[in-house]
């Protein structure tokens, strides 16, 4: 049976002013939906998009557990969270492989530009 992943994260806005804490099985491809805008909502609102925390796990309960968790606790405890492994608050998103490249192709496919398709893969990005 094939091992996954799971992810739980935070980003903030380019002032770290504003936290967004989620869950995935796929980081990658969510933050690059979080850069481009793809959904409207809260982060699109806020310009939220600095992936400054994220933390891996092989079980999607005890990931949702803890986004539940961390969605629970005030901003300080957030920011101290991020601060103990990222003290620069850093955007972390060239750590687990995204380029400007990637980003670039993904908001070129978002814009529907000719010859792209709506239902743009990760496998597409890369």
């Amino acid at each position: 049976m094939k091992q996954h992943n799971y992810y739980v994260y935070l980003l903030t806005s380019t002032d770290n002013s504003i936290f967004y804490v989620g869950v995935t099985n796929d980081l990658i491809r969510r933050v690059l939906e979080h850069k481009i805008h793809k959904n409207d909502g809260f982060t699109s609102k806020y310009n939220i998009t600095k992936l400054v925390y994220f933390e891996t796990y092989s079980n999607i309960f005890e990931a949702i557990k803890r986004e539940k968790q961390i969605k629970h606790y005030k901003r300080l405890w957030k920011a101290n969270l991020v601060t103990r492994d990222n003290s620069d608050w850093n955007d972390l998103s060239s750590l687990i492989g995204i380029t400007k490249e990637m980003i670039n192709k993904a908001m070129h496919f978002q814009d529907g530009a000719p010859g792209t398709e709506s239902g743009v893969t990760r496998c597409d990005l890369l």
